[in-house]
């Protein structure tokens, strides 16, 4: 059954989606600004996730906080995140306090910079800065998810730089320049409000407009530059990181079709194939069979602009070397290079997905999300509608096609982290 979609615009340019479903007294709330770390200047990264963090810091009528705390009160859960393209704040509350979560997410696009002191900004930096030693830099490969696009990306692209930032840029972030950054990017011409639940459509329409309806369009944005690349990287990189681990891990990233094109759900298959659950090759291959692993998985980025990536994710068994290890991989990725898929593989991973995706959508929260991702990337929520159709649509030919122009020795940007020990042995 279609998801239920309506949607407009306000005069202000916000793009706000409906989708009404009594099934549960619940409604969510989810806020999409379409700026990620893409966006960023290449001497200021971070202040995409940045401002996921001084979101929550108040606004001229919150105090730091009292948004985690209003709705907790009201027996509502809420966070946000922040990706290379997207930045997103969502809410799921009891039906009857929709009007409370549309009222805060609009008092923080609205009225944020009144509420901006410099004691929150160095609050909230040494929280990010803390973020990141925790989860990055003494993380047993915490850098894997800058390394890798840094190795795909060339450097003057947007995807090229860390999401989290470095240090060095986030200690140099003024008043001035988070100011200007709030300033330009979050703005209701630059978001997609979505609903998604327990409500009455005519009451939600009323009290959208009168919360985001006086906030005032954003100026001028500066564009992306061309975010268009070569379909491969036109010839193996590789990186061999000397980490504190126990055991080697490769990852593998390939340039893919960009998510929404036709040769997007091609890639996505294909991962699935690879390593989506127990049952697909890299599992059965690498950990049951060989035992050169003991965990293996491959999904896509999903990025929208550009190119996406296909990444690969493998960990060695103990006792099983570095080179060993890159061995077994690159042989799996070049039998699929070379002799495609088979039928039954394909109609495997389409029903994992396409399960994933229906089920996902049970959930008020998930819906709402993923109807703001279809708004912000294709100006569309109601092509939500359409994937398990696009799915459908690809052939085992396709997906073959796809890991002949994809995954070939031409399109891997290989990283691999070694115990300090052996690394000087493995990058001879």
């Amino acid at each position: 059954m279609p998801i239920p979609v309506e949607h407009y615009h306000l005069p202000n340019g916000l793009h706000v989606v409906l989708s009404e479903d009594h099934t549960a007294p619940i409604v969510a709330v989810n806020l999409w600004y379409h700026v990620g770390s893409a966006n960023e200047r290449a001497d200021r990264t971070g202040f995409a996730h940045l401002f996921e963090h001084m979101l929550f810091q108040g606004s001229a009528n919150v105090e730091a906080n009292e948004h985690f705390e209003l709705v907790q009160r009201a027996g509502g859960t809420l966070n946000g995140s922040t990706w290379l393209d997207r930045t997103n704040y969502y809410e799921t509350v009891p039906s009857n306090q929709l009007a409370l979560a549309l009222w805060l997410e609009a008092d923080r696009m609205a009225r944020l910079l009144p509420a901006m002191t410099q004691q929150k900004l160095d609050t909230q930096r040494d929280v990010v800065k803390n973020e990141r030693r925790w989860s990055v830099d003494n993380q047993p490969y915490g850098t894997w998810w800058e390394r890798l696009p840094a190795l795909c990306f060339p450097e003057t692209h947007p995807f090229h730089h860390s999401l989290i930032g470095s240090m060095e840029h986030l200690s140099a972030a003024s008043l001035e320049d988070v100011a200007g950054f709030f300033a330009t990017w979050y703005a209701p011409d630059n978001a997609v409000l979505t609903i998604a639940g327990d409500f009455e459509p005519g009451e939600a329409r009323r009290l959208v407009e009168a919360h985001f309806g006086p906030i005032p369009r954003g100026g001028p944005r500066p564009a992306l530059p061309d975010m268009t690349l070569p379909p491969t990287l036109g010839g193996a990189r590789r990186e061999v990181v000397e980490d504190a681990v126990a055991l080697p891990r490769v990852f593998v990233g390939c340039r893919t079709p960009a998510f929404g094109t036709d040769g997007y759900y091609a890639a996505s298959l294909a991962a699935a194939v690879l390593g989506l659950r127990t049952g697909c090759r890299l599992e059965q291959s690498l950990v049951r069979r060989q035992r050169v692993a003991s965990q293996a998985s491959a999904f896509t980025y999903d990025l929208a602009k550009g190119s996406d990536l296909l990444v690969v994710d493998v960990t060695a068994h103990p006792d099983v070397s570095p080179e060993a290890l890159e061995a077994a991989v690159m042989a799996e990725l070049e039998l699929l290079h070379r002799d495609g898929v088979t039928e039954a593989e394909v109609g495997r991973a389409r029903a994992l997905i396409e399960t994933s995706f229906v089920t996902s959508l049970q959930s008020a929260a998930e819906r709402a999300d993923q109807l703001s991702r279809f708004a912000t990337y294709f100006g569309d929520p109601a092509l939500v509608n359409e994937q398990v159709a696009r799915y459908q649509r690809v052939t085992a030919a396709d997906v073959g096609a796809l890991c002949r122009e994809r995954l070939g020795a031409d399109n891997r940007g290989v990283l691999l982290y070694v115990p300090q020990a052996e690394s000087v042995a493995v990058a001879a």
